[in-house]
């Protein structure tokens, strides 16, 4: 992973709705740490440099690492509140990470190959049922993404999750629970447009076939 995160936070002592609302108009986002066998530790993090770690994507699939006060913790994000209409980070909850144990995270797909995919070239349309696929691995193989080749595509054609290509160390936890969990993961089905044309143009010549038999009756 060639993309690193780094942040800095401070312990938080000052605990409740009170506190938390002060912190909030200073620009600063509570958060806590915990797992790992650890203490949860409540902190604060400056807002901008949050908002501005989470605007890449790989942010939500890295190792990061946070200072608290000197101390460098390695966590994974689980949760991120935000507001309901401003763009304004509320809370994070951070997961610290064992190298040893194996974790799970959902990382973003990547799919690769549409432009050349014989379904688009005749005009379909890609559907993407998933974004992101849940994997379980150890931290050091944590990818920042795994990707789906759909340029083999027809139209009617799709992709499931046991079609994913995962690296060596990766397995998909929704496959663990059974084959019902094999989902699709992107389709390419006909443009609907397209489909209205051709049910019009049947329904067109369905009409017509109706009205010559209509005149042939009545010539007889």
């Amino acid at each position: 992973m060639s993309t690193s995160f780094e942040l800095a936070a401070s312990i938080r002592e000052d605990l409740g709705k009170g506190a938390t609302r002060r912190l909030r108009k200073q620009d600063m986002v509570p958060a806590v740490i915990y797992g790992a066998g650890g203490e949860p530790v409540s902190i604060t993090l400056a807002h901008n440099q949050l908002m501005h770690s989470t605007e890449n994507e790989a942010f939500f699939s890295h190792i990061l690492s946070i200072d608290v006060a000197g101390k460098k913790e390695k966590v994974i994000i689980k949760a991120l509140q935000r507001h309901p209409a401003k763009p304004i980070l509320m809370h994070a909850d951070f997961l610290r990470v064992d190298m040893k144990v194996k974790l799970k995270v959902h990382v973003p797909i990547h799919f690769i190959g549409e432009d050349v995919a014989p379904g688009v070239k005749q005009g379909g349309v890609v559907t993407h049922d998933l974004v992101d696929v849940e994997v379980e691995c150890l931290p050091k193989d944590l990818p920042e993404y795994v990707e789906i080749d759909i340029s083999e595509l027809d139209i009617g054609d799709s992709l499931h999750l046991t079609d994913i290509k995962l690296p060596k160390g990766l397995s998909i936890v929704a496959l663990a629970q059974g084959d019902d969990h094999d989902l699709q993961v992107v389709a390419i089905q006909m443009n609907r447009a397209a489909l209205e044309d051709e049910e019009e143009l049947e329904g067109s010549e369905e009409s017509e076939e109706d009205g010559d038999s209509a005149e042939e009756d009545a010539g007889e």
